[in-house]
């Protein structure tokens, strides 16, 4: 198993020329090449909705999200400084990817102002860098498993690897920036447009406890792979030689299993805060949602400040079987360490916490956990790579048992605790990776760009070369302010 897999947007097209009034024609180049940056970025999501999944280009599009964002940036801030104008209020149209429906296809919605535009742009953004993460780990295959591959091949996937694991920390800082910042920044201008009577829209995907929720979710993801690397030499020696003892390369399994705990603990948070949007502030405003655009009291459910909705199933099913992996087997590693590190008095534990991981891994690999119906190709794909990860730990997780309840029953003969009491004894979980933060761009023209302080530099030189070159030209008095002849008698010395 890799990471989620993000169904990425589509966006309708717009002339930002028709939007946006330079009035020193300063910036009228500048304009059109963001028009035409965002139209590269309207093709290739729809050649990206078009192409089959082991032939999307997730590269290209994350190339032409880093050209359309500073140029966006750029916009923004000859706006913010009033050095252009709006027409008029801008309307962008999106196409959603974490609503709700019934029809299983994303709902295309349009919302005013510019701050939806960057919302979902760095959502886009943010959605194509985890995507390229998992296409990354994808094209690995399970190469610690592979009997003939050399230690210098290992290292150098493993490398690959360690570059997804910075790709989803990455995209953790965007989601966060996103939910922390821009959201801020939307909610005023949504407040805004909604008095002057426009509708405007609040979907999932604008929702900060939902967006929160994916960076949760991303570092999880993130902590899942550096988990694999941890392992990577020790499964390769664990495949020649499977169950106990541990080769003498594995990392400490207490280590192990706290990692695994730490996953439960961002992928509960993220499950928590992507179901918040039905209960959350936006919703209580808003008139309960049926189909076919019916509330409860039986009239339209299109208002302006439409909230309410619920995450997809799949996303919400996909933390569900995460959350329930990682508890298996971190318990699994506390087993494992008991066995290795507990001596005879703790084989009765580790038998306990295996035979836990043991059932709860059978019940996912059954489906008995997140339940539901699959909605469509990419989460069956998900869900099938899950079930194939499933059943290789599950085979795992048998050999140690296995191992361990012949030493007890043979050897050790200790009692095994109930489950409440190895419950006790789980520690707190550990992160090992960390969210890398979002720094906007450096915007491609207008305040705050290279070119703009270039030329106030300038402008600031000229100013301070024409200065001088007055005062050398000019008598000035000996004290600075003074004028000659300001008082009567002046010049006048007795």
């Amino acid at each position: 198993m890799t990471s989620y897999l993000y169904e990425l947007p589509t966006t309708g097209a717009i002339s930002l020329s028709d939007v946006c009034v330079d009035p020193t024609a300063t910036y009228i180049t500048d304009i059109a090449d963001t028009t035409e940056a965002r139209a590269n970025l309207r093709v290739a999501l729809k050649e990206n909705k078009r192409t089959d999944q082991n032939e999307k280009d997730y590269l290209r599009l994350v190339k032409v999200l880093d050209d359309y964002i500073p140029r966006l940036y750029g916009l923004l801030g000859c706006i913010g400084s009033a050095e252009m104008s709006l027409k008029a209020e801008p309307i962008f149209s999106w196409r959603t990817t974490l609503s709700a429906n019934l029809f299983h296809n994303s709902p295309r919605i349009s919302i005013p102002t510019f701050a939806t535009e960057t919302a979902f742009t760095l959502l886009t953004y943010a959605f194509s860098i985890s995507n390229l993460a998992r296409a990354v780990v994808h094209s690995l295959g399970r190469y610690e498993t592979e009997r003939g591959i050399s230690d210098t091949e290992r290292k150098a996937k493993d490398e690959r690897l360690t570059f997804a694991v910075t790709l989803l920390c990455k995209a953790a800082g965007i989601y966060e920036h996103i939910g922390k910042q821009c959201l801020a920044e939307w909610e005023k201008e949504h407040d805004r447009v909604v008095s002057l009577g426009i509708s405007c829209p609040r979907p999932p995907d604008l929702s900060r406890e939902v967006v929160i929720g994916l960076s949760k979710m991303a570092l999880a993801d993130a902590q899942n792979l550096a988990i694999r690397k941890l392992l990577s030499k020790a499964a390769f020696e664990s495949t020649i030689t499977p169950g106990p003892p541990l080769p003498k390369s594995h990392p400490s399994p207490a280590l192990v299993a706290k990692l695994h705990l730490e996953c439960v603990s961002l992928y509960s948070s993220a499950r928590s805060l992507v179901k918040t949007p039905g209960a959350s502030k936006g919703a209580s405003k808003s008139k309960i949602k049926l189909p076919f655009g019916k509330d409860k009291s039986g009239g339209s459910g299109g208002g302006s400040d439409e909230t309410g909705e619920e995450v997809a199933p799949e996303l919400r099913r996909y933390l569900a079987d995460e959350i329930a992996l990682h508890g298996a087997l971190a318990r699994k590693w506390l087993g494992v360490d008991a066995g290795e590190h507990g001596g005879t008095s703790k084989c009765g534990v580790a038998v306990g916490f295996l035979a836990w991981a043991k059932k709860e891994l059978e019940e996912l690999r059954s489906g008995h956990l997140s339940g539901g119906v699959m909605d469509n190709d990419r989460e069956k794909e998900m869900r099938e790579r899950r079930k194939a990860r499933v059943q290789e730990e599950l085979e795992s997780t048998n050999t140690f048992l296995v191992g361990y309840k012949r030493m007890n029953d043979t050897m050790s003969f200790q009692p095994v605790p109930p489950q409440a009491e190895l419950q006790a004894m789980i520690p707190a979980g550990l992160l090992a990776v960390a969210i890398k933060p979002y720094t906007k761009p450096v915007p491609a023209f207008g305040p705050g760009s290279v070119e703009y302080t270039r030329r106030q530099a300038e402008e600031l030189e000229l100013l301070s070369s024409e200065t001088a070159t007055d005062t050398a030209s000019s008598p000035s008095p000996s004290i600075p302010g003074a004028s000659t002849k300001s008082y009567a008698g002046a010049e006048a010395y007795y």
